[in-house]
């Protein structure tokens, strides 16, 4: 079967084209844009990928080898209805869909059994943390993460596993085209109005999910949240459980994601508790995930209030620790592949935090112990994830910088936006903070000036945590280029 993915260059279409790939299929594709991971993707074998996405593109592979079934990701309709490759192919009898629906194809003809995780917060940490266990353990594994990994591919396909280990995501819905083995929820927090435009539907979404599932892990606040009914095939965890003291990861949303990461495959396989842990406590990062990108300066793709909040609390319990985290000369692109890890963590560095003092990054809630000598060592660069999220979160955003040492926002990203809203400026974002936030924010834009000053501020020993969206022209990628 011949499968074109429109978008391969992406982080949820491009692992599950490597996994159709190393799982026989034949592999094509194209992007709007060029990318190291496109190299990547060449390099293992997608030889037939296109940059630019056009008719006369796609029919010429089609020509050349009759195209069955072409893949697309969410935003594609919605934001291109009459885009050139979804029309040539309905004009053409080509099967369409999303993603989603390919992948359950692949799950039955290999016989996988799917692990889930979904969540609105820690879902990518939480997926490759799985996936660190598997490989440690030396278990066969399949898989699909969207994120770079350092010790593999983003999506890998395991001629003998069991398992197919999956980042499922609930935005346009596409967690519930699953029936999974087992799914874990690493935290469930309204977003994606657009799709969900009250709290209740969202939760809806959720709940549905579980119940599709035949076993389910998440947290007794999410579950409480959600108001689930009691189940049998219902594990719910707590985030104060003594045990979780013996995660020594940096940041208490990393503990917990590790928390669930472990007590879930517990379930399903024959290793003792305290060996998983051992093994969590050796996890290597993820790209973007308070990634180091110069020294003191760091990228993290926190977007949301609860992901925010974790950052800051990651940023300073690094700051009071002086976690030591590994700066790579020459960062690499998203499918290249690193054998060092993304984080190094020091000796030690968890050890004088534990679950019930880190509140900030509680799943269910609750405000930030605040630590004035940390905070008043952190810079942060704030670059919104679409306009529309800007207004739906406006109001948490008023109080949440409000003990950093300086605060840089440069303009929102923008992608999938309602052209009838209208658009926040830095200048309005930081005019809705409170006022002790304002004294200490200045509005920036990607230049030489907000260069100088992050180094300045990371030359002085400052902290200086970038809080950015990623993608083409985004503060994520102007980083990279300057550091």
């Amino acid at each position: 079967m011949h499968i074109y993915f429109s978008g391969i260059g992406g982080t949820g279409i491009g692992p599950l084209a490597q996994v159709a790939k190393q799982a026989g299929y034949e592999v094509s594709g194209s992007d709007v844009t060029d990318s190291s991971y496109l190299n990547s993707l060449t390099s293992q074998g997608i030889s037939n990928i296109h940059v630019g996405q056009d008719t006369e593109q796609i029919a010429a592979v089609h020509a050349k080898k009759p195209i069955n079934w072409f893949v697309y990701s969410s935003a594609l309709p919605k934001t291109d209805p009459n885009h050139p490759e979804l029309t040539f192919c309905k004009e053409n009898g080509i099967k369409t869909s999303k993603r989603d629906e390919l992948l359950n194809e692949i799950l039955s003809q290999k016989k996988l059994k799917l692990i889930a995780v979904a969540g609105t917060h820690g879902k990518t940490t939480t997926t490759a943390m799985i996936v660190w266990l598997f490989k440690q353990l030396d278990i066969p594994i399949s898989y699909s993460v969207g994120a770079k990994l350092s010790f593999g591919d983003m999506g890998e396909y395991a001629k003998t596993s069991e398992y197919f280990i999956y980042e499922a995501d609930e935005y346009d819905r596409n967690f519930l085209a699953f029936q999974p083995f087992m799914s874990l929820v690493s935290g469930v927090d309204w977003d994606h109005p657009d799709i969900y435009p009250t709290r209740e539907e969202y939760y809806r979404a959720f709940k549905k999910f579980i119940s599709q599932s035949q076993w389910s892990v998440l947290w007794h606040g999410d579950a409480k949240e959600l108001k689930l009914s009691p189940a049998k095939n219902v594990l719910l965890l707590h985030d104060n459980e003594e045990a979780i003291n013996k995660i020594k990861l940096p940041g208490h949303v990393n503990r917990l994601d590790a928390w669930l990461a472990a007590k879930s495959i517990f379930e399903i396989i024959d290793k003792p508790l305290d060996e998983l842990i051992d093994i969590l406590n050796s996890f290597p990062g993820l790209s973007r995930r308070f990634e180091n990108i110069a020294p003191n300066v760091y990228s993290d793709y926190a977007h949301t209030p609860g992901k925010i909040r974790g950052a800051l609390q990651m940023a300073r319990e690094v700051i009071d620790n002086k976690t030591q985290v590994t700066h790579l000369d020459g960062v690499q692109g998203a499918g290249e592949q690193r054998t060092e890890p993304y984080m190094k963590y020091g000796e030690g560095a968890a050890q004088s935090v534990t679950p019930q003092s880190a509140k900030s990054a509680s799943r269910v809630g609750g405000s930030a112990d605040k630590s004035d000598s940390a905070m008043r060592g952190l810079v942060v660069v704030y670059e919104g994830l679409h306009n529309l999220r800007q207004h739906f979160i406006k109001d948490e955003l008023k109080t949440i910088f409000d003990d950093v040492k300086k605060l840089y926002i440069v303009p929102s990203y923008l992608a999938r936006e309602d052209p009838n809203l209208p658009t926040l400026s830095p200048e309005n974002l930081k005019n809705l903070l409170s006022q002790q936030a304002q004294k200490h924010t200045e509005v920036a834009q990607l230049d030489e000036k907000l260069k100088e000053n992050i180094k300045k501020h990371a030359g002085s020993g400052e902290t200086v945590l970038c809080l950015s969206a990623g993608g083409s022209g985004s503060l994520d990628e102007w980083l990279r280029q300057q550091f």
